[in-house]
């Protein structure tokens, strides 16, 4: 009841398009920096915000780290792209999923692994968990997929389906390394697949990383480390019961800045720019710091792959609210048409109307 009061007070109130998209992107790149720092990555905030901001980035020594983070967030937009348009949830999409993750935007789908892998302690050495034999793994995927599906279909709550197909994805652990990220996403995926995206506005991954031991803890809900002797059947209430609780306060904290925000006084919105579909406002947003755009940043912004930004570019040229300013194939570029132009003043001051800085989850270090 607390998550849906949330997400009902999110989805129903408006903040400026502007507004919207600084949120978004800030949760998104949050959402890869606590993620990848959870598996180790030695990068900070600042310098993931730096390495997404900018393709060229670089830090000596550390390019693993950079490699990690930069396909972490093109996984994640992928993973909002998909959500978007309703993919069911397939093996496929998973091997897409971990594929992204691991080796970037032009690797193959991955094939679960043929060995066993074995989760050790790094300090002392000790087996923390032994997954399933790699024989099994094909066949517990496939009932993990089938029981998503089913289970979407009886209606059970999205929150909880999230919840048990992270857990019984690291659990089946189908790869050799980034199967924690690939949880973390998939769960993403479903909440958003759900109707439970809120806009685009949450990160779980953050919370998890800021408690680690609770978020660790609740994954081992039997003693024994062997897959086979308890795991398998082991009683997950102490899991879900941290992932709802969770998602719950995440969503607090986002209902909270939501309407913090809404109280701000910030100029209305012209009836012009709010007859603008979601997407569209979203795109509106960025030309409050810009006079230009690219398919890349919209595809940036709305989790879109580039080829489906360029297609919603010429829709939106098509309709006159923009115009291309550089026919160039390769620096094509777009600006708002003139009638829509006399509004950047409208959405600077939008802009300059958000709070200096967010609080809870969504709070920068």
């Amino acid at each position: 009841m607390q998550i849906e009061a949330s997400r009902a007070l999110v989805e129903h109130t408006p903040l400026p398009p502007a507004l919207e998209a600084e949120l978004r992107h800030r949760v998104r790149v949050r959402s890869t920096h606590y993620s990848t720092r959870i598996e180790g990555n030695r990068l900070t905030l600042d310098e993931a915000r730096q390495v997404i901001a900018d393709r060229q980035a670089s830090f000596s020594g550390r390019e693993r780290d950079v490699g990690e983070v930069r396909n972490y967030w093109n996984a994640l937009l992928r993973v909002e792209e998909w959500a978007a348009k309703k993919s069911p949830l397939a093996e496929d999409l998973i091997r897409r999923l971990h594929a992204l993750v691991e080796k970037g935007s032009r690797a193959k789908p991955t094939p679960y692994r043929a060995r066993q892998n074995v989760i050790r302690n790094a300090g002392s050495g000790e087996i923390v968990y032994l997954p399933p034999e790699a024989k099994d793994v094909p066949a517990l995927m496939a009932g993990l997929v089938k029981w998503v599906a089913q289970a979407s279909k009886d209606a059970l709550p999205v929150p909880v389906i999230a919840g048990l197909a992270h857990y019984q994805f690291v659990t089946i652990h189908p790869y050799y390394d980034g199967n924690g990220r690939t949880a973390r996403l998939l769960a993403t995926f479903i909440l958003h697949r759900g109707g439970y995206g809120l806009n685009g506005f949450f990160s779980l991954e953050e919370h998890h990383a800021r408690d680690l031991d609770g978020y660790y803890g609740s994954l081992v809900p039997h003693p024994h480390h062997n897959y086979y002797e308890g795991r398998a059947e082991a009683d997950l209430t102490p899991w879900l019961e941290y992932f709802i609780r969770t998602v719950a306060a995440v969503f607090d904290a986002v209902r909270e800045e939501v309407l913090q925000c809404a109280k701000q006084d910030v100029p209305a919105m012209p009836d012009e720019l709010r007859r603008l579909d979601r997407r569209a406002r979203i795109v509106l947003g960025l030309f409050a710091g810009r006079e230009q755009i690219t398919a890349a940043d919209v595809a940036d912004a709305l989790g879109l792959s580039a080829r489906m930004a360029r297609n919603l570019l010429q829709e939106w040229v098509n309709a006159g609210w923009l115009q291309v300013a550089n026919p160039s194939k390769r620096a094509r570029a777009y600006s708002l048409s003139a009638g829509y132009r006399q509004y950047i003043g409208s959405l600077t001051a939008m802009r300059a109307g958000q709070s200096p800085g967010m609080t809870g989850a969504l709070t920068d270090e």
